[in-house]
């Protein structure tokens, strides 16, 4: 069941851990650019609000919303957000107004947070290949030259002498929150799919069903595939060997893909998300843009039918290679969709990528001007025959306020915002 929130609904927030100076380091280089600023931000107030506290007074929403400048489906987002990475636990309670709890739970530090195999991908997705690596060098443990040295460290039985007294004490620790994934994959078929003489029972534990729900969320694998890799992965004794299983999946997924899992459905990062308040039919398409990834762009193009292979191959391309940000691809696909009869043409595409890459843009505001820039250019050449011909996609030149716009606009946006509904 969904809970949204309200202003008038209460909160609280309780501390599950210890907190430091590091976890908001690690929150602003892990966590920030797979969550957004915004949800970044919701966790260090929820933080503030404890006040060196193992519990917080009760607040209302509506001093978040003020705080953060959002309405209550923003906040909701943000909260989830925290949920799906494991910094908070949510709980609710229905009264005249609803109760929530909060639990804060720590940040994973750099070498959990690096090696952790859903955090791990969808930070590379999100930094691109550069960025990320030049994260992880920061974090790289350095190696010293200890030759000529003599290790002369005392043992603590040698320094202290400690009675032989029991003492116990319930005292806090540190404590993260688990990543936790719906599972999608069909178990009792993967058991039934391969013989019984070849598999333990004792193959499908807790860590490694973790194991497979994690690379099915991260690689895209349905049941089938799982059975034909796991099949593989058996060893002697009928059990899952888990790195082989691991690396398998990694092997798949680019052979199939040739590129990064999951990345195809990034949307916008926060920071480059044009500022909403003005009610033009241009701000409206932008946001279209912003707020789709470019998997469900192609999806909604075609009417509701998943995207080619060799779309989503030219996509991850515009994504990886060139590194541009998804807004950026979706104005592109749109553009070269209404200038080419439909069509995907890879030359085409690349064509006007590379072009874009060179002009550096990173948002849908800066795509949308650069392409009419260029269609302008490209008119001047043409002949009065031609340029009634030209066609030139919906949102070009539409910086008129709604109230404003005349029927026929009216129905051209309509017409496009709602193939993305």
């Amino acid at each position: 069941m969904s809970y949204g929130v309200l202003p008038a609904d209460r909160y609280k927030v309780v501390n599950k851990t210890i907190l430091s100076e590091v976890d908001k380091e690690n929150l602003l280089y892990f966590y920030a650019p797979v969550i957004g600023p915004l949800a970044v931000y919701l966790y260090l107030l929820l933080w503030q609000d404890l006040q060196k506290n193992n519990e917080s007074e009760f607040f209302l929403h509506h001093k978040l919303m003020n705080i953060l400048k959002c309405n209550a489906k923003t906040l909701k987002e943000a909260r989830e957000a925290l949920e799906a990475v494991g910094l908070i636990k949510t709980y609710v309670r229905e009264e005249n107004v609803l109760i929530y709890i909060y639990e804060l739970y720590s940040p994973l530090s750099a070498s959990e947070f690096l090696s952790h195999p859903i955090l791990n991908t969808v930070l590379y997705n999100a930094l691109g290949d550069e960025e990320y690596k030049a994260l992880e060098k920061k974090y790289v443990k350095k190696k010293y030259n200890y030759e000529g040295f003599i290790e002369i460290t005392k043992k603590m039985d040698e320094v202290f002498k400690v009675e032989n007294t029991i003492v116990s004490a319930n005292i806090k620790e540190k404590a993260t929150g688990q990543i936790r994934l719906t599972s999608s994959i069909d178990y009792d078929l993967i058991i039934n799919s391969i013989p019984k003489s070849a598999l333990s029972e004792k193959a499908f534990n807790k860590k490694t069903r973790e194991l497979i729900d994690n690379l099915s969320f991260i690689y895209n694998l349905d049941t089938l595939k799982m059975v034909e890799l796991i099949r593989k992965s058996l060893n002697e004794f009928g059990m899952i060997d888990k790195d082989e299983l691991r690396v398998s999946a990694q092997k798949y997924y680019e052979l199939s893909s040739g590129s990064l899992p999951t990345i195809v459905y990034r949307t916008q990062p926060e920071y480059l998300k044009k500022a909403t308040g003005d009610n033009t039919l241009r701000s409206k398409i932008i946001g279209m843009f912003e707020n789709i990834s470019p998997y469900d762009f192609l999806k909604a193009k075609n009417k509701g039918a998943s995207p080619a292979n060799k779309d989503l191959r030219l996509v991850e391309h515009l994504l990886v290679d060139l590194k541009l940000t998804p807004a950026v691809v979706n104005v592109l696909l749109d553009y070269c969709l209404r200038k080419n009869n439909n069509k995907l043409t890879n030359s085409y595409v690349e064509t006007i990528a590379a072009q874009w890459k060179r002009a550096d843009l990173k948002t849908a505001e800066e795509a949308m001007q650069f392409a009419e820039k260029e269609h302008k250019k490209s008119l001047k050449k043409m002949n009065l025959s031609d340029k009634k011909q030209a066609i030139k996609p919906a949102w070009f030149d539409k910086d008129i306020k709604e109230e404003e716009a005349s029927s026929e606009e009216q129905e051209e946006l309509n017409n496009l915002l709602k193939e993305f509904k």
